[in-house]
């Protein structure tokens, strides 16, 4: 349990985000504002309890600074009162991070997600002073820990030293080591938030409380299934679930995670299309992969629902 001013708990959907072809718009794509309106929508209609929207996921670093402002407003516009917006506010240094944060306040969101500073490998004191500058806004705060990205490993001390910030809520935990779980909870009171799909099982059965997601954007419905059965400590429910999906799930952790969570909202029918460079189409080998995963997920979870067990 937190002590921070707000939960961020619950599945929160790190958004991916529609672009439509325009020859006049950055790499000839424009952000589809309608699209991810109707997605939004679709996600919170079918049990999620919030959107993220300037993940990685959702491209933020290639997006003009009017569509990444744009995007916060229209999730919020979209959610409502239905769950949370956490906005990411990821910045190279804290001045950005402030600036995404004190702009995502304005707009309504309930919360942001904030790494730590990007493309620079920050030391110690750089880190509490991004958090604290951060923290001033007033806004929830969800810490990202994302060291294969960031280079910036938020280590179980550290993580501490900044939930005694008055506004730091949660942490986003995507290191992969689901052994810091525990000693987060020895040293400080913070909510633990998965961060990568395929640790999903094993931080929640430790007591993780969300899961800021990347696959719900193509499997809500079962995804949140799973969530309830993992936090109510169904186990044996969920691992029934989670064995048919985690294959797929594994691409959440992957530096292709964009293009295959895309692909795969594309194959369950619906609107994944193309990301904005830097990051190209898929190779061959690695869409049929995705395919191959997708579809053995479904299936699995067909089974499942026909034996009366999803």
């Amino acid at each position: 349990m937190s002590s921070g001013p707000a939960s961020l708990r619950g599945v929160i959907v790190a958004t991916a985000l529609p672009f439509k072809e325009d020859p006049s718009a950055p790499a000839g794509l424009a952000v589809d504002y309608d699209r991810y309106a109707e997605h939004c929508d679709w996600l919170m209609a079918n049990g999620c309890h919030g959107v993220g929207p300037n993940g990685s996921l959702g491209e933020y670093s290639a997006l003009t600074d009017a569509e990444r402002r744009q995007v916060v407003r229209v999730a919020v516009e979209v959610v409502g009162d239905r769950g949370v917006v956490v906005a990411g506010v990821h910045g190279p240094g804290w001045h950005q991070a402030r600036h995404w944060a004190e702009l995502a306040a304005e707009d309504g969101a309930h919360g942001v997600l904030a790494l730590p500073p990007t493309m620079y490998r920050a030391g110690r004191e750089q880190v509490v002073e991004h958090y604290t500058r951060i923290d001033e806004v007033g806004l929830p705060i969800m810490v990202y820990n994302n060291p294969i990205d960031t280079r910036v490993d938020l280590v179980p001390d550290l993580v501490a030293e900044l939930a005694e910030l008055p506004n730091v809520s949660a942490i986003k935990e995507f290191s992969g080591d689901v052994r810091r779980l525990f000693e987060i909870a020895e040293l400080c009171d913070i909510d633990v938030v998965v961060g990568a799909d395929d640790v999903l099982f094993e931080l929640m059965a430790d007591g993780a409380v969300g899961w800021f997601a990347g696959f719900p954007n193509a499997l809500p419905t079962e995804s949140v299934a799973l969530y309830e059965h993992l936090l109510a400590g169904r186990l044996t429910e969920a691992r029934e679930l989670y064995k048919h999906v985690v294959a797929l799930f594994r691409w959440d952790s992957r530096t292709e995670f964009v293009q295959a969570i895309k692909l795969g909202m594309d194959e369950v029918g619906r609107y994944g299309g193309p990301c904005r460079p830097p990051r190209g189409p898929l190779t061959a080998e690695h869409a049929a992969r995705v395919r191959a995963d997708v579809h053995r997920a479904v299936a699995g979870i067909e089974g499942l629902r026909v034996a009366g067990v999803a």
